[in-house]
């Protein structure tokens, strides 16, 4: 047996056990969290040497399952085991901990619980990815486990199977990673002591390593939840190396419990379809398309702004809704013309939420004015269909012809969006990709 790069160690038996571990669904917004849990099952695993394969995963799902307790996200880890005793020990361990910490009081908690052994399948990767794309039921996601050997437990409704069956299954083309510290029990529920001031240097000697920590335009800092949970707080990045750094750097004024560091499909736009015409959208759907503008930005009460697009199959209203702030402005100075490509997920009224766009040609914009005379002066109107008279000079023309004269626009092409406040989990904000910092897997490894 050796230690991996990551602290994992890797077990090197002839014929060692694959066991993949899913869970989701154990917090709710008065408490808890699925990372923590999970966090604590393999604190606890360790203590009878039995190590996860690799860092633990945290899977982000679709953004708009109705049922989600709070981000949507399922959790994974993979070991490898010398014979059954070891599994039913991991097995035991596993659900015991779910039972003792789930918040089985919540309306929306429905814990699931799935233990799978051998090689992904095909059929599991394409469950999972459309897990991102669509929303399963209960029963789609039961009658998949019959059929495909997965060993599930149901606790109350039991809608965790569906994100844990995903959590175990998907394949990560993208990846970042999150370091989630924990707090100490008797602090849950009360406000939490960091220090911004550590916060703000971490965000510069680490940025773009790590990312959305900072949320620049309201000048706060964004890695602390707002919920009783056990997280202190989260910090995001590409490699586990960066957030490790940044985690040294941040001050707190209470004790952590733990941290654990997670694999993560968040931040990818995994979430995103591509090639998918507007006539062929479906609500709750998230995806990325070329369109053009063909109705100008206009406010709605709330401090909401639409506009329409079109991509020649059909027309479709887009939003930027009050809790995107700056980027509403933004928006307001599209014009008809304009080529946009937008990133944003269909609600249930068939508005398109917008993530961000990249404005790829901006349209020619005119304005009409009364032509201006030899004498540099701007003609008058000399009454309907009199043409134009000077003011000055008295010179007249006939036409009644206005001059168009183009105007400067007050947006240039590029990308643009929403601040980091507004930004959903699996959304990849702009830094990701104009540093080209994504870590998109040169093989086809099994991550």
């Amino acid at each position: 047996m050796f230690f991996n790069k990551g602290g994992y160690l890797i077990l090197n038996y002839e014929k060692p056990i694959t066991l993949h571990v899913g869970i989701d669904d154990t917090d709710s917004a008065e408490g808890m969290c699925t990372t923590y849990l999970t966090c604590i099952i393999l604190n606890k695993l360790r203590k009878h040497n039995i190590y996860p394969v690799d860092y633990p995963r945290l899977i982000r799902l679709n953004p708009f399952a109705r049922y989600k307790t709070r981000g949507n996200g399922a959790l994974s880890f993979k070991v490898e085991v010398e014979d059954e005793k070891q599994e039913q020990l991991i097995k035991d361990v596993t659900l015991e901990y779910v039972e003792k910490y789930a918040m089985f009081d919540g309306v929306n908690t429905n814990p699931g619980v799935i233990f799978y052994k051998g090689e992904i399948t095909d059929a599991m990767r394409c469950y999972a990815q459309n897990a991102i794309y669509e929303i399963y039921t209960i029963d789609y996601a039961t009658k998949f486990a019959q059929e495909n050997n997965i060993e599930y437990h149901k606790f109350k409704k039991g809608r965790g199977i569906i994100g844990a069956i995903a959590a175990i299954s998907l394949k990560l083309t993208d990846q970042t990673f999150e370091l989630l510290a924990y707090r100490q029990a008797d602090k849950y529920g009360t406000k939490r002591c960091l220090d911004d001031e550590s916060i703000f240097k971490m965000n510069e000697i680490t940025y773009p390593d790590t990312f959305d920590n900072i949320d620049v335009e309201q000048n706060y800092t964004a890695i602390e939840p707002h919920t009783p949970c056990p997280v202190l707080y989260g910090i995001r990045g590409n490699t586990p190396e960066a957030v490790k750094k940044a985690h040294t750097i941040v001050k707190s004024c209470e004790e952590i419990e733990d941290y654990c560091i997670f694999r993560t499909n968040q931040h990818t736009d995994m979430h995103m379809q591509e090639d998918i015409p507007i006539k062929d959208m479906k609500q709750t759907g998230c995806y990325v398309f070329d369109c053009e503008v063909v109705k100008n930005p206009y406010d709605i009460k709330g401090g909401h702004v639409f506009f329409e697009v079109s991509d020649d199959t059909g027309v479709l209203t887009c939003a930027a809704f009050e809790p995107t702030k700056s980027f509403r402005d933004i928006v307001r100075k599209l014009r008809v013309g304009d080529k946009l490509t937008i990133y944003g997920g269909l609600n249930e009224n068939n508005t398109l939420n917008m993530e961000k766009f990249k404005l790829n040609t901006v349209a020619d914009e005119y304005v009409y004015e009364n032509p201006v005379c030899k004498c540099g002066r701007r003609m008058k109107s000399a009454g309907k269909n009199k043409g134009f008279k000077c003011p000055n000079c008295k010179e007249k023309i006939r036409s009644s012809d206005k001059v168009k004269r183009s105007i400067k626009r007050e947006i240039e092409p590029g990308f643009y969006e929403v601040p980091t406040e507004a930004r959903r989990h699996l959304s990849k904000p702009i830094i990701r990709i104009t540093t080209g910092a994504d870590m998109i897997l040169k093989n086809q490894q099994d991550l």
